[in-house]
């Protein structure tokens, strides 16, 4: 025992003298290389005193980055978490300085910005090596997670159960069909080997998980699916934004306060915290699904307390000045790389194609390097920690294909690093504390296709106002389809509003873009391929007859449109009707005979509408766009060539890949339909697993109800 302590102490001081002679060299190099960086005095030295000089300054430099560092970004929580990863690189050169001037050799001096690059580099050079040498000591590193794990649980005064623990991996955006097929070409070699379609020498490996496609509501996005999955309910969300008349706001899935509202909202209605509400954590989602334990949580993104701790999952990460270098290094490179495919894809003239200018590349860039990795390291806390339920949401793939495309190369390059990210929670999840059971979901898939605006020249905000008689702008006289005209709107991808959250900046939201104080105009909005219109100046959801009476050209327009698929609008005499080209009308209660319009979107449709029909918030009009089924296509209201949000091809077809020591998620021959279904399964598995999905009712105190936090019209 006593041998085998002091093995392992002299291969932790080997590996301590290996990474500082590294760190070393590194120094001397670049003081070679650099001309403001010097490590001799200015009338020379020796080389044994520059030798010397570079390592007491790479020692004293590992030093404060081991003791100061993780203060200072402690420190720096006030700051928004975008700018303390553009801070990286002056704290880092800030601590090289200190450490060349409280050098014991009296020697060495760099200018600012060369201070900046040898900090850099140091640090990335050190984590490599300090990574390559636990890599090639499998012990030393299995030793390492239980210290951490061990130090996690002392912090914590809690014993670890026995009992399996679950992590649930959501890919946003990521459809059954698009994850089928990149297994079956290889691309995907970690979830390949657990679905058993072999390892990369071609040999068979028994499957541990089974993949099963489940139908999203009408609603196909991740505010309507992460909602129902994480609190047992989506009920009266009817798209990703819609305009409530009772209070004359818009709420928009992925703005804090209305994600806030609409939690309190599932809370008040289930009476229970969440799926998470026993020992879990949220990382990256919109809701906090009852945990405690939370980071980047866009519902409590807004709010102050003791709850509200997601900003402890950046300091998790960017304490280590490796990870923060590696994070600023990886953000700048994808930005590179998405200027680069935004001007191969104008070069080769790709169509359709949507603007990728502005602030996009730093969007991306966000969503698939810096949430991507403070997530995963969140997830691996946890792991070690031992906690019992984790659900985490990566959202890079579903940010790249709303504007590159479901089925494009730099979608699936984003879901290949997507799949070492799994790779990585499984290695983890070997070493923690406790066994667990990893299950990766998706909350929709994407259905690719040309824009509205593209395809017809005018957008369905104008189509409306055409309709109702008001002003157009010329090019949408007439309201002709134009020729593959391009617009500049912008998506509503779950990043962007994560991103602002970090910067600590309020969503943007315009109702249609009409201005305040027009009451008389309708509010027109889009989610995807969905598209609502209210208004405000009637107070109850409008009838057809109502709308036929103050606007007798509207539903006609609508629905006689090549790009509109159909229209959900309530009748006086059947409650509500179907709306197709042509004057078809099906009532509601006789869409499983004739389901006239909806028969192209499946067998699903009609329920998914009827259910819709019923919310409190439905809008005046709800207008699905025209779908073509051999193609998979639809034709968004947003400018995105890939979408999601209404009915129409693979947006409504995500997938539940679970381990096969887990119950089927459904019987023989039954299909899995609807956020809440998932949510039932999500929370048998826990209790499957000892967890006890059914300890999480209660506990729903500290989350008070705010109205008010909507984007206000009118």
């Amino acid at each position: 025992m006593i041998g085998a302590r002091w093995r392992r102490a002299g291969g932790a001081l080997w590996r301590m003298i290996v990474v500082w002679a590294v760190a070393t060299v590194t120094m001397l190099v670049l003081a070679g290389l650099l001309p403001d960086f010097r490590l001799q005095s200015a009338h020379g030295d020796s080389a044994t005193r520059i030798a010397v000089t570079a390592a007491l300054g790479a020692g004293g430099f590992g030093l404060l980055s081991a003791l100061v560092w993780p203060l200072l970004v402690r420190a720096l929580l006030l700051v928004p978490a975008l700018v303390l990863g553009l801070l990286v690189f002056f704290l880092n050169g800030s601590l090289l300085l200190l450490a060349l001037r409280l050098n014991p050799a009296g020697r060495g001096g760099a200018a600012w910005e060369t201070a900046v690059v040898v900090a850099a580099a140091m640090s990335a050079v050190a984590s490599a090596t300090g990574t390559a040498l636990a890599v090639r000591d499998d012990d030393a590193y299995r030793r390492r997670l239980y210290r951490l794990a061990d130090r996690r649980r002392r912090r914590t005064g809690d014993a670890c159960p026995s009992t399996p623990g679950t992590v649930f991996v959501q890919l946003d955006g990521v459809g059954h069909d698009v994850l089928a097929d990149a297994v079956r070409r290889g691309l995907l070699p970690t979830v390949g080997g657990w679905l058993g379609r072999g390892d990369p020498a071609g040999e068979a490996v028994p499957p541990t998980h089974r993949l099963t496609p489940w139908s999203t509501d009408w609603s196909s996005q991740t505010g309507a699916s992460q909602l129902g999955i994480l609190h047992g309910t989506n009920h009266d969300v009817p798209a990703f934004r819609w305009y409530e008349k009772d209070t004359r706001e818009v709420m928009v899935c992925n703005h804090p306060g209305s994600a806030h509202e609409l939690q309190c909202r599932a809370v008040a209605r289930t009476g229970d915290a969440g799926l998470l509400g026993t020992d879990g954590a949220s990382r990256g989602n919109l809701f906090d699904g009852g945990a405690r334990q939370l980071a980047l949580v866009l519902s409590m993104a807004a709010r102050r307390g003791p709850r509200n701790r997601s900003r402890a999952g950046y300091f998790a990460y960017f304490r280590d000045p490796a990870n923060a270098v590696r994070t600023a290094v990886s953000f700048a490179a994808e930005v590179v790389r998405e200027w680069g495919q935004s001007a191969r894809a104008r070069l080769r003239g790709t169509e359709p194609r949507v603007g990728r200018a502005g602030l996009y590349p730093l969007i991306r860039a966000f969503a698939t390097v810096v949430e991507r990795d403070v997530v995963v390291a969140a997830v691996v806390g946890d792991l070690l920690a031992g906690r019992t339920a984790i659900y985490a949401d990566l959202v890079g793939y579903d940010e790249v294909a709303h504007h590159s495309g479901p089925h494009s190369r730099d979608a699936l390059k984003v879901l290949q690093r997507l799949d070492r990210s799994l790779a990585l929670i499984a290695k983890v999840a070997g070493h923690a504390p406790r066994p667990y059971r990893i299950v990766v979901l998706s909350d929709h898939g994407q259905s690719p296709g040309e824009t509205f605006f593209g395809r017809y020249g005018l957008t369905l905000g104008e189509l409306v106002r055409a309709g109702c008689g008001l002003p157009v702008p010329r090019r949408a006289a007439g309201v002709l389809p134009g020729a593959g005209r391009r617009g500049s709107g912008r998506g509503g991808a779950e990043a962007r509003s994560a991103a602002r959250a970090a910067l600590r900046r309020p969503a943007q939201e315009a109702a249609g873009r009409q201005p305040p104080g027009r009451r008389s105009e309708p509010v027109v909005l889009a989610s995807g391929n969905l598209g609502l219109v209210s208004f405000p100046e009637v107070a109850h959801r409008m009838t057809r007859q109502e709308i036929d009476r103050r606007y007798p050209a509207l539903l006609s327009v609508l629905a006689g449109h090549p790009g509109v698929g159909f229209l959900l609008v309530a009748d006086e005499e059947h409650g509500g009707v179907v709306l197709g080209a042509g004057g078809v009308a099906v009532p509601l209660a006789a869409l499983e005979e004739d389901p006239g319009p909806l028969a192209v979107f499946g067998p699903g449709a009609a329920a998914a509408v009827r259910r819709t029909h019923a919310f409190p918030h439905t809008a005046d009009i709800m207008v699905n766009s025209r779908y073509d089924p051999q193609a998979g296509e639809v034709l968004a209201f947003e400018e995105q060539i890939g979408s999601h949000g209404g009915l129409g091809g693979a947006q409504s077809r995500p997938f539940l890949l679970s381990p096969l020591v887990l119950s089927d998620p459904v019987g023989e021959g039954a299909s899995l339909v609807g956020a809440e279904r998932v949510h039932l399964v999500l929370r048998r598995w826990l209790a499957e697993a000892g967890g006890s999905g059914d300890a999480a009712k209660g506990a729903v105190g500290g989350l008070p109800r705010r109205r008010g936090d909507g984007a206000r019209v009118g």
